[in-house]
């Protein structure tokens, strides 16, 4: 059931958040940890220039953290407001699972995207290591191409300083 696939899917990016939050928090804490050691020991002028680069480091990975939790909360939210099933009358909004079929120089090539609200770029594997999807916004360029069209519709997307012709195969 394509439910199923989309919830499996959605899973898979809030377990990709966590790992993303929990490896921050470390990253945090570790660089907080030798700010505060370089402190306590600095003698020079350019071990307090160490101490307070750390202190950056620090609040760079804090920000991230934040920013994580905040994307994760977007997820969790979107999620709660139902995966819908879409059909070949549809146009591609968020949450669809959308199959393209991608012309290039070798030949075509199809590649599937989930369209979320958050997590563009991530790669998320299918249910039992069955293939993979690319996440993409609404904000992201291929997010923006896609957006409202509908199966059998061709489009063109602007990848690595080039137009492609893409066609929407099927979504759902």
């Amino acid at each position: 059931m394509v439910s199923d696939r989309k919830a499996h899917f959605v899973e898979e990016l809030r377990r990709h958040y966590r790992e993303l939050i929990s490896g921050a928090h470390r990253a945090e804490s570790d660089a907080g940890e030798a700010a505060d050691q370089i402190q306590r020991e600095a003698r020079r002028r350019e071990d307090s220039k160490s101490a307070v680069e750390a202190g950056r480091m620090a609040a760079g990975h804090r920000q991230r953290r934040q920013r994580a939790k905040e994307e994760l909360e977007s997820l969790i939210s979107f999620a709660a407001e139902g995966l819908r099933e879409l059909g070949p009358r549809d146009a591609v909004g968020l949450g669809a699972l959308v199959d393209v079929s991608i012309e290039t120089d070798e030949g075509s090539e199809e590649r599937t995207f989930f369209v979320l609200p958050v997590g563009a770029g991530t790669e998320l594997h299918g249910p039992g290591g069955d293939g993979f999807v690319s996440v993409i916004t609404p904000a992201s360029p291929v997010g923006r191409a896609l957006q409202g069209a509908r199966a059998g519709d061709q489009v063109e997307v602007l990848v690595r300083g080039r137009d492609r012709e893409w066609t929407v195969v099927d979504l759902c």
